[in-house]
Order: C-alpha cells, then sequence, then structure tokens
C-alpha cells in the first residue's frame, strides 16, 4: 500500500508547477467569461453542509472505563458501507449533504438526511466497537499510544515521506515532500508543543461546514462580505475545542493553561500546520469587490502541491486545474465555482469557522442562521456592511481566543456600534429569522432553528465553557490535568450520545 502511494507522490510531484499555474490562470478566464454570460446564475438560493466527525472506541473495545472513548481508525470498508467519505486522518468521516432549495422544505431535507444518515452509521459504526463523535478536537488517542506519536508517526518509502495514520490522499502527502514542501507542519497554541514532517497534526479537528449558493453569481461579493462580518459572532456562539490532548502540553501549571487556552483552538491548529512563511493559506479572506476577483485570487493563490489534473467531457472540466487548485484554497470564508453541467453551474460561499456541535440540532442551527442571515441582510441593506474589514477580523480571532466573553463588536441595525451581547444577538438572530422566514418558514420553525443559538446567546454558554468548567471543577476536587481532560471527554461523548439525535446543547447546561 505504501509503495503504491509513494509511487503516486512521485506522480504528484512530476508535475510541472509552471504549466499548472499558467493551466489555473486560462482556466480562470474561462470561468470569467461563462460568469458574463450567466451561466452560475439560478435564480434562486440553495444550501448544502459538510459535517465532520471522528470515531471513538465504543462498545466492546472500550471495556475498561480508564481507556474508553480512545480514537480509533475506521476501516476503509466500512466508511464505504456507511456512505460516508475519507478526510485526512484514518479516524475521520465525512458527511456532505445533497444540495436543497432554501425553502421549508429544503431545510427539513436538510436536516432529515443528516440524521437518517448519521443514525445508519452509528448502528454500522457500533456493530464494530467504535462510535462517531462530532465534535471540534479530539483529546483522547489510541488505545495503547500517545497523541504525539499518532499525529507524528511517518515512514520513508524511496525518499517519498509518508504519514502512517493519514489517508491516501496524495496532496496531503505531497505537501511533506517535494522541491517546496511546507516549512511549518507544527501546532502554535499556548502551552501546546507539537512537531511533524507531515501535516497529519491538522487531522486533531473537525469541523461543520454550511454552503449557500447565491441566485446570482454578480451578487456573490455582497453576500461574501456580509458573511465575514458574521463569522466573529456566530464563531463566538460555536467554539468547542479549548483543550488538546494532554500528551501535547509543556509542563505549565494546569491553571496557567485554562487561563491561556484558546476556546477554538482548531483555528490555531489549521492555520499553523498549512501555513508557510511564504504563503499564508489559510486565512480571514479579504472583502471581495467584485465576482471576477473571486476567481483570480484562487487563480493567484500559492501554489504548494501541483497536481495532475484529468479533463473529460463535463462542463467543470473546462476549468478542471482551477477547481484542483481551489482544493487547497484555504480561507474561513471561501467563494466556490462549480456545476458538473451547465444547468447545474454554481457560485457558493462555503462558510468554514464552525467546528462540529454537540448535536444534530445545533449543526443545523448553524447552518440554517448562516443561510438566514445571508438572506435577510443583503435583502434589508444591514448597516453592518459599513463595519471596517480589520474590525471584522479582529472579532474573528478574539472569538477564536475568548469565545462568547470576546467583546463582538457589531454594528446594530439602527447603524450604532455596539459590543453589549444581548444587542448583539438579539439583532443577528432576529435577523437569521427574519431570512428564514423570507424563504417560506412560518416564524415557529424559523424560531426552532435558531433556538440553540439563541440559548447560547441568553446564557453565555458554550461547548468549549462546557469542557473548561468541568476540567476546572475537576481540577478543584483533586484530579491531575490529564484526568481531568479525559474524564471531561468521556462526560462530553456521554452526553451527545444521548441527545446527538434528537436533543440540544441547550439539555446540556
Amino acid at each position: 500500500m505504501s509503495d503504491e502511494l509513494a509511487d503516486r507522490v512521485r506522480d504528484v510531484l512530476a508535475v510541472d508547477p509552471e504549466e499548472y499555474q499558467a493551466q489555473a490562470e486560462a482556466d480562470a478566464e474561462v470561468v470569467k467569461s461563462e460568469l458574463a454570460a450567466g451561466t452560475f446564475d439560478n435564480h434562486q438560493s440553495i444550501v448544502g453542509l459538510e459535517y465532520e466527525f471522528y470515531a471513538v472506541a465504543d462498545g466492546r473495545w472500550a471495556s475498561e472505563e480508564t481507556e474508553s472513548n480512545g480514537l480509533m481508525r475506521v476501516p476503509r470498508r466500512l466508511l464505504e458501507l456507511i456512505g460516508f467519505e475519507k478526510e485526512l486522518g484514518l479516524h475521520n468521516a465525512e458527511m456532505t449533504t445533497s444540495p436543497q432549495p432554501l425553502n421549508p422544505h429544503g431545510l427539513r431535507a436538510q436536516e432529515s438526511e443528516v440524521l437518517a444518515r448519521l443514525t445508519a452509521a452509528l448502528q454500522c459504526t457500533s456493530s464494530e466497537g467504535m462510535r462517531l463523535v462530532s465534535d471540534g478536537l479530539w483529546t483522547i488517542p489510541p488505545r495503547g499510544e500517545t497523541a504525539r506519536g499518532y499525529l507524528t508517526d511517518s515512514i520513508s518509502d524511496g525518499g517519498i515521506r509518508i504519514a502512517t495514520n493519514m489517508t491516501d490522499a496524495v496532496r496531503y502527502h505531497a505537501m511533506a515532500n517535494g522541491e517546496h514542501p511546507v516549512e511549518q507542519m507544527s501546532v502554535d497554541a499556548p502551552h501546546v508543543e507539537l512537531d511533524a514532517d507531515t501535516v497529519m497534526p491538522e487531522s486533531l479537528i473537525t469541523s461543520i461546514q454550511p454552503h449557500y449558493q447565491v441566485a446570482h453569481a454578480a451578487d456573490l461579493p455582497l453576500y461574501f462580505n456580509y458573511a465575514l462580518r458574521i463569522a466573529g459572532p456566530l464563531l463566538a456562539l460555536g467554539v468547542n475545542s479549548p483543550f488538546f490532548p494532554p500528551d501535547l502540553y509543556d509542563d505549565a501549571d494546569p491553571s496557567e493553561i485554562i487561563a491561556d487556552a484558546h476556546m477554538e483552538n482548531r483555528i490555531a491548529v489549521f492555520e499553523s500546520v498549512l501555513n508557510g512563511e511564504d504563503a499564508e493559506k489559510v486565512r480571514f479572506p479579504d472583502d471581495l469587490p467584485d465576482v471576477e476577483t473571486a476567481v483570480d485570487r484562487v487563480a493567484a493563490d500559492a501554489t504548494i502541491v501541483p497536481m495532475p489534473v484529468p479533463r473529460g467531457d463535463r462542463f467543470d472540466d473546462s476549468f478542471a486545474t482551477l477547481r484542483r487548485k481551489h482544493g487547497t484554497f484555504w480561507r474561513w470564508v471561501r467563494p466556490v465555482f462549480d456545476g458538473a453541467t451547465r444547468s447545474s453551474a454554481n457560485a457558493r460561499i462555503e462558510f468554514r469557522p464552525i467546528a462540529a456541535q454537540p448535536t444534530v440540532r445545533d449543526s443545523v442551527a448553524f447552518q440554517a442562521a448562516f443561510a438566514g442571515l445571508m438572506e435577510s441582510l443583503p435583502k434589508r441593506e444591514h448597516p453592518v456592511i459599513n463595519q471596517d474589514w480589520a474590525t471584522a477580523k479582529e472579532n474573528f480571532y478574539a472569538a477564536m481566543r475568548d469565545g462568547f466573553d470576546s467583546g463582538q463588536r457589531w454594528v446594530a441595525n439602527d447603524g450604532h456600534e455596539t459590543t453589549n451581547p444581548v444587542e448583539v444577538y438579539d439583532d443577528i438572530l432576529a435577523h437569521a429569522v427574519d431570512g428564514l422566514k423570507s424563504a417560506g418558514c412560518s416564524e415557529a420553525e424559523a424560531d426552532r432553528y435558531v433556538a440553540p443559538l439563541r440559548v447560547r446567546a441568553e446564557t453565555g454558554q458554550t461547548p468549549a465553557g462546557w469542557k473548561v468548567d468541568r476540567v476546572r471543577n475537576r481540577l478543584s476536587d483533586g484530579a491531575d490535568f490529564e484526568t481531568a481532560v479525559y474524564e471531561t471527554q468521556r462526560d462530553y461523548i456521554g452526553r451527545q450520545t444521548e441527545t446527538l439525535l434528537e436533543g440540544s446543547f441547550a439539555d446540556w447546561v
């Protein structure tokens, strides 16, 4: 297996980067000409969702309480059986929903598809002694292993560096090889020390990624710029990764670790592992002045691994290299131009800041709220669009660090700036409901979608805060740091087992 993968990596490394870049730029011109022709217009809004999970020991593999819920590798045959897609680590599994029109039936279809497929997947994985977990960052390593060893283990196959616990995604393995490999594959977070020779540390994290397809492609920059301004406030409600596996920390006192912890460490993991000195591949993006600039940014983005690109008869094969390059165009909010046929061609926004949440209803709440905000804010010409981009960026990273307590700055509907969380979230969630109602939802249905986020805004409770409180309490009761983190994680998984499909995080607080 490693020999075959190494050969595939060598094939990738043989691609001429200058020819690859020239083709991406030519493809960009194709997309821009199709944009001008209206090919990417669809005259309706469409929503979708990517939902990532990781697997842990459950049932027969978790008979000993002291070692229960350790990370588990998902057999490839099982991944195929449950209809999920592989992600970076062997422990990962990803579900992608079928795109649906943004209306009451489409939203119900999104939630129903997640519930139906996840229910079936949980039944299959249970028989294999494992459980899929919806979370932001795993903390209990596989039984008998350390997190450091699991994340850094690799072999050299004829000079090609292969991560032992990474799925056979050639582009990720290739990033550790070649003429210009990623220079900084280490995690940069308070009190955490982890260096690796592959991008495997990125597999610590999991997320949800709501998609919003705009009706008219020329309007994408307006929606995109609004999305940047809601990124911080929504992230502040969704933080869910305050702790790393304990063996990754230095010898700091637990009280220091807690005091300095970021509420959303997955942001720092993704940026520090995949950004090099010469290329900020993962970052908070700039405003978009026009839709053509969105295409040009993808084409101009630094190329770490030029990939061979086969071309066929599909519509999007006419810009296949640009699509391939977009696969490593990592931004916290990013534009996408896609479509296998002319009739399905679309321009959409992927919203990437939010970690996977404690329950399905919480994850769907973020998807629905994001879609509702995308419907309402541009239509109502909400004044937050005039907020300085630098403030939106500051909001985002403040939310990463401090979560709900980050003092989000918002321009309210009447035009005044506020950091009062009551005013901030009353305005934001009211517009989310308004957008869902304008998409056809009844007021009761729109309120139901947004309710889990409203509870967080009213109580100040987030999943990250829930975890921090429980680790702190266990330390006060005399537990060591490792035990406190592990027991909190088992508590999280236990609560999720009871509420994943039919409850919400509100049931935990």
